[in-house]
């Protein structure tokens, strides 16, 4: 991915819209002086649980937490905001956006060094990193901040530490954990966080989010990213940065001809998604597989629910007019669930991508059958 088209890191994003409520409860609870010492930020992917979590930690780390209140001599200060806005000019700002505030850690999935490349989940190691953090000395004298992105990845012995760290929290500590399925979280790790439910933005708002991140896209463009996102800025970034207007492109003409799939068709598909890509671009096989994963889950819900696909997209719409009048909402999800499994045995073995493109749309056939 182009370093123009990166999509913005959470720890650097200063801009948070359509979550005001989400805000200005955490802003109380600083006010209050009584802040839970951890919370759970919910809600769909790429709504900006992450970015609210390090507004958060933020506000916090550059004093907010001991801003408010009353006065020494319990006169009421003048009126604050009831955000949580810390300026870029603020050296916690550009400590947080570097990774380099000595009094904040973040968790995520670690590398495997015997792989070499990224861990499937996060494991009881990552996890132990948070309490040799906790028992420091705040290096600033104030908090210590701890970002857990997400918690959904932790598997069972990192969900028990996480716990034992719930349960016996110290002083002048928080834990923000990010969630976007807190269902398959422990119920002892949820009862003892406050909970923030963050919903998906509206169609005005991912609009005024891409004018911030994406200025120079066509509206026509902006349009059909804002039709797509679901309600997540992330989705709507994810496919403007890598390329996911023309993946879908390609899937939908590949499945032009539906029920009929021509290998020629395939191969052409095949030779464009499985080209080297270079180290700073998105993998064509990647995103493609993932759009269609996405798509197949989409036009399943669609027609389940009784509601007209979404055609915003060359092709989109009769494509999912052909799958699910062929197959049925079950078979598609049927279909959709077989792909997961293909896909994740073939890149498991290494198999050869090409091939495995060529599986993945045969798949789809009415008549295809399990081996």
């Amino acid at each position: 991915m182009s370093e123009e088209n990166a999509i913005p890191l959470p720890r650097a994003t200063g801009t948070l819209i359509g979550h005001e409520a989400a805000e200005t409860a955490m802003h109380d609870a600083i006010s209050s002086g009584r802040i839970p010492h951890a919370w759970m930020i919910t809600g769909p992917p790429g709504i900006g649980k992450a970015t609210l979590a390090f507004r958060f930690a933020r506000y916090v780390l550059s004093g907010g937490a001991e801003e408010e209140g009353p006065g020494l001599f319990g006169d009421a200060l003048p009126a604050a905001t009831t955000g949580l806005q810390v300026s870029r000019e603020d050296p916690v700002f550009a400590q947080i956006a570097a990774g380099s505030h000595p009094d904040m850690l973040v968790v995520e999935r670690g590398y495997d060094e015997k792989r070499k490349k990224m861990r499937g989940e996060i494991v009881v190691e990552d996890v132990r990193k948070i309490g040799n953090f906790l028992r420091l000395t705040p290096s600033l004298g104030g908090w210590r901040v701890v970002i857990l992105d997400s918690a959904d990845e932790m598997n069972r012995n990192a969900a028990n530490a996480v716990l034992k760290l719930l349960e016996e929290p110290p002083r002048q500590a928080l834990i923000l954990l990010v969630s976007h399925t807190p269902g398959r979280l422990l119920p002892t790790i949820r009862s003892r966080c406050r909970t923030v439910r963050l919903g998906p933005l509206s169609d005005s708002q991912i609009g005024e989010l891409l004018a911030v991140h994406q200025p120079d896209l066509a509206p026509q463009t902006t349009e059909t990213l804002v039709a797509l996102s679901e309600g997540s800025i992330g989705r709507a970034l994810a496919l403007a940065a890598e390329g996911g207007i023309s993946a879908l492109e390609d899937i939908f003409g590949a499945l032009g001809a539906y029920p009929q799939l021509h290998d020629l068709a395939l191969l052409e598909l095949a030779d464009r998604w499985t080209r080297p890509v270079k180290a700073e671009e998105s993998d064509p096989f990647v995103t493609g597989m993932n759009l269609l994963d996405w798509w197949l889950g989409r036009i399943a819900r669609d027609a389940a629910a009784g509601a007209p696909p979404v055609d915003r997209v060359r092709g989109m719409g009769p494509a999912a007019r052909n799958l699910t009048g062929i197959l049925g909402p079950a078979g598609v999800a049927e279909r959709r669930a077989r792909i997961t499994s293909l896909l994740g045995k073939g890149i498991g073995l290494n198999l050869d991508k090409r091939q495995l493109l060529m599986d993945v749309f045969h798949s789809l056939a009415p008549d295809h059958r399990v081996s």
